[in-house]
């Protein structure tokens, strides 16, 4: 039985089913004592710590110990502002090495108070979701000798002194190579400028298709949301980039997905940098608008994309520092040496088809949840099996059910199901909906948690939404369906973070309802017109295998070939300071 009131049937989820091979489980983080009710003056308090810590900051190497402005459980996470790589340090001794390692390179770090906004200003808050732990949460601007950044910081009481539990900083800009926006836009056609030459289309044209010897600094493979983004990013730092896609169109990601596929997140959690869905968009955005959103987006931010193209071949040359790729556009052939290539094939990667026994002998169609293109029309009383219960498995099999096939789900392993409107009412509210804050400034607060703080805050939110969802659940464990709460019933995001699936967000009414069936175990082999688990068999005329993708590891030894793919490390799942794995370094 679950310790959430009124619940059946959740299970503890095996390691295999929480976490990537490698991972790391995070820790489960004791939060500290603090049942303030209010504060007098939070500005004072947050002002006085700032500048407490910045004269430790510059305290000298001989005596340098930052213990003064942490909690002896401090967390300090870092983005890029005093490194060149995502770090988590918990604990004062870390911590103070961390900042130490920064300084002795002849480096500073200033910290200031940021009340830009209303929201910003320091306030006394619930750390917790149960709202039983309180901290003064202020906002941070922060400089260093090469950039400037921005942080959170959650101080509690310590004996007399308020000390930091928490600090979070990100790197905002490189001082020198500021973003092109705002007062820095371009000025586009001048008084006085000679209109005999070439027009913004012909400059844009020329670019596009780095005519007159032009070469991308970076290459990024793939054209989807991270490509794109990335791509807008670094087209207002002046970078010149250009993305490969295999595709037709831009967009061809989701629009060649399953017919009925929709986000589960909601809008104000899927904005794009500097051009935000408009007020009209749907809460929950279908597949072909998203796609159409798309080709709309890399026009308006003029980004260099060439469709029906791939790479060909690669290779790095230490001396140059730079690549040499040879790239195929339908019957055009060209070099470039670009000094990066980032890979933006997706998290997802390659699917993941199992290696079963009979599977050339299956006699009805068969295919990856990735290729599904939609139930066949005129199929009614067609049997169908689905093999796999998360996003995929779900979605496919209500549309299979839609147009009167006879489905079988096959469960394998536990599932963690949510309804998309609990996890917006419990988890969203107030800050990824329309009354929070701009999303770059609720991607800030959501980051600002160390992941195994997170993880103890999440814990608590999951138990709150498994007993809004307990009828919906009750049914599902009624009907056969296992069903889990994530690595220590930790929930959705972190089970995301370690494994990358296993998870459901939508209803599952129909296979609460029985309207779908279900089996759970092992697919052992096919024959026919059969698909054979452990124990039963189960007639088939299609098949789809929900059964997820490879690590995005195997994308890079896919296109770089086996040298390349062996110096990089497995992409997703936790590393030892609880950072995700080298999904922005190698």
């Amino acid at each position: 039985m679950s310790a959430v009131n009124g619940l059946q049937g959740q299970v503890k989820a095996p390691a295999s089913n929480t976490k990537l091979p490698g991972s790391h489980s995070l820790p489960t983080v004791a939060l500290p004592t603090c049942n303030l009710k209010e504060l007098a003056d939070p500005e004072k308090v947050a002002l006085e710590w700032i500048e407490s810590f910045n004269k430790l900051l510059n305290s000298g190497l001989e005596s340098f110990n930052l213990s003064d402005a942490f909690h002896e459980s401090a967390h300090w996470r870092d983005l890029l502002c005093l490194s060149w790589d995502f770090h988590t340090l918990q604990g004062c001794d870390k911590i103070t090495g961390f900042a130490k390692d920064f300084i002795a390179k002849s480096r500073t770090v200033k910290f200031t108070l940021d009340q830009s906004a209303a929201y910003k200003k320091p306030t006394l808050i619930p750390m917790d979701f149960d709202g039983t732990v309180k901290c003064l949460q202020a906002w941070l601007d922060v400089e260093t000798d090469f950039g400037r950044g921005r942080g959170i910081v959650k101080l509690v009481p310590d004996h007399s002194e308020w000390k930091a539990f928490t600090l979070f900083t990100t790197l905002e800009e490189l001082k020198g190579h500021e973003e092109f926006i705002k007062e820095r836009r371009p000025a586009g056609v001048k008084d006085g400028q000679d209109h005999g030459g070439a027009n913004w289309k012909d400059k844009r044209v020329a670019e596009q298709n780095f005519e007159d010897g032009r070469e991308p600094v970076v290459l990024i493979l793939g054209a989807g949301q991270g490509g794109l983004t990335l791509a807008a990013r670094l087209k207002q730092l002046g970078v010149s980039t250009l993305i490969i896609d295999r595709n037709d169109r831009v967009g061809d990601n989701w629009r060649n997905r399953y017919h009925q596929l929709v986000l589960h997140d909601s809008v104000w959690y899927d904005h794009m940098p500097y051009l935000s869905f408009p007020p009209n968009w749907p809460m929950f955005t279908p597949k072909d608008k998203l796609a159409e959103w798309f080709e709309y987006y890399a026009m308006a931010m003029e980004l260099n994309i060439w469709t029906n193209t791939t790479l060909s071949k690669s290779t790095w040359s230490d001396k140059d520092g730079k690549w040499t790729v040879n790239l195929e556009r339908g019957d055009q052939k060209r070099t470039f040496h670009p000094r990066h290539i980032v890979l933006a094939t997706g998290h997802s990667g390659e699917p993941s088809l199992p290696d079963i026994k009979g599977i050339q002998d299956f006699q009805g169609d068969l295919s990856h949840s990735s290729a599904f293109d939609g139930p066949k029309p005129n199929s009614k009383g067609k049997k169908a099996v689905v093999v796999g219960s998360c996003n995929s498995g779900h979605d496919i099999a209500r549309d299979y059910y839609e147009h009167g096939y006879d489905v079988t789900m096959v469960q394998r392993s536990s599932t963690l199901v949510l309804n998309c409107q609990t996890i917006i009412d419990v988890t969203m509210k107030g800050l990824y909906s329309e009354d929070g804050p701009p999303t770059e400034d609720a991607d800030l607060l959501a980051y600002s948690l160390p992941n195994p703080i997170a993880k103890t805050i999440h814990a608590q939110s999951t138990r709150e939404m498994l007993r809004r969802d307990a009828p919906l659940l009750n049914k599902l464990t009624e009907a056969g369906f296992k069903l889990d709460s994530g690595p220590d019933e930790a929930g959705l995001w972190i089970k995301y973070l370690s494994r990358g699936g296993g998870y459901y967000i939508g209803t599952s009414s129909l296979l609460a309802n029985q309207a779908i069936n279900l089996a759970r175990g092992s697919v052992s082999h096919l024959t026919p017109h059969h698909i054979h688990l452990s124990g039963t068999s189960l007639p088939a005329d299609e098949i789809v295998f929900a059964t997820g993708y490879l690590n995005m590891r195997d994308s890079a030894r896919k296109i770089f070939g086996d040298e390349l793919a062996d110096r990089v490390g497995d992409v997703w799942g936790f590393d030892e300071e609880g950072e995700v794995r080298v999904c922005t370094t190698g």
